[in-house]
């Protein structure tokens, strides 16, 4: 935890009030984003998102599998958070795994809808080769380098940058297979397809301090907030998941105003990602 003075809470809480942060940020204004992408040679598909100080790592293997009984015509998707110890005191030990695991399961929340698959920003039928036998199953992980708040919207960028960054191998089905019988596949090692990523959302967080709320919350301004509610939005301005955190109550109205917000700032934000990512994959290719 951030240890602030009375004098710094005060501080940071009155700038807020007067849309004023201490980095001369407004309440719903970003700190800068850089994107790199392919960082993991070894992987499918990786990227390294920058906003401010804090630094993540997401990367991608797709893995032939089979589709689980009760969704057989779609693929499988898993997100696993690693929070490194050296990226913050706090992380050391079990605040590193409780951290961890609940990066995982609101991510999942925010791209993989409900358990009926409604809301998706992964489609998972887009996964599957052989219905019911063969499908692509997709390992997420992703690692915390250093932490300077706003983990979940860094995490989703870094994930949507590494989707758009993954190959997936065309796959020849051999003839014949019958019944039971699991069929023959071919995987390419030339030829790749890439994958879709025009559902994949993006997060915002809106973190309310005081009466006010803001986005991309540093550090300091995390360890005052009363409560903080993510949204996954798609580029169609849909809401694909949201996750509330922060023991304060939200009343119905203030929600519904932050998804308003939230879906007029994630504009900007996706269009920024997307001029990001376009500069890394070119420079990626020139390297």
């Amino acid at each position: 935890m951030v240890g602030l003075s009375a004098g710094e809470k005060h501080f940071i809480q009155g700038g807020i009030a007067q849309d004023l942060r201490t980095d001369g940020r407004k309440r719903l204004d970003f700190r800068p984003i850089s994107v790199e992408t392919g960082i993991i040679p070894q992987a499918s598909g990786s990227a390294r998102v920058r906003i401010g100080a804090t630094d993540v790592i997401a990367s991608v293997k797709a893995e032939l599998g089979k589709p689980n009984a009760s969704q057989p015509d779609k693929g499988k998707v898993s997100v696993h958070i690693d929070c490194s110890a050296t990226a913050e005191p706090a992380f050391e030990g079990r605040g590193g795994e409780e951290l961890s695991a609940e990066l995982s399961v609101s991510l999942q929340r925010c791209l993989l809808g409900g358990k009926s698959g409604s809301g998706a920003g992964i489609n998972l039928s887009s996964l599957i080769i052989v219905e019911g036998k063969v499908c692509w199953d997709l390992y997420i992980d992703g690692l915390v380098v250093s932490s300077d708040g706003n983990l979940l919207d860094a995490l989703g960028a870094a994930i949507k940058s590494a989707l758009s960054n993954t190959g997936i191998p065309k796959v020849q089905v051999a003839v014949g297979a019958s019944g039971d019988e699991q069929p023959e596949v071919d995987v390419s090692d030339e030829e790749f397809l890439q994958f879709d990523t025009s559902s994949v959302p993006i997060i915002v967080t809106l973190t309310k301090i005081g009466r006010h709320y803001i986005v991309d919350a540093t550090a300091d301004e995390e360890s005052l907030m009363s409560s903080a509610v993510s949204i996954s939005i798609n580029r169609r301005g849909q809401i694909c998941g949201l996750t509330k955190r922060g023991g304060a109550g939200l009343d119905p109205s203030v929600i519904l105003d932050m998804i308003s917000v939230a879906k007029h700032v994630s504009e900007q934000l996706m269009s920024k990602l997307d001029s990001e990512i376009a500069a890394a994959e070119a420079m990626e290719e020139d390297s």
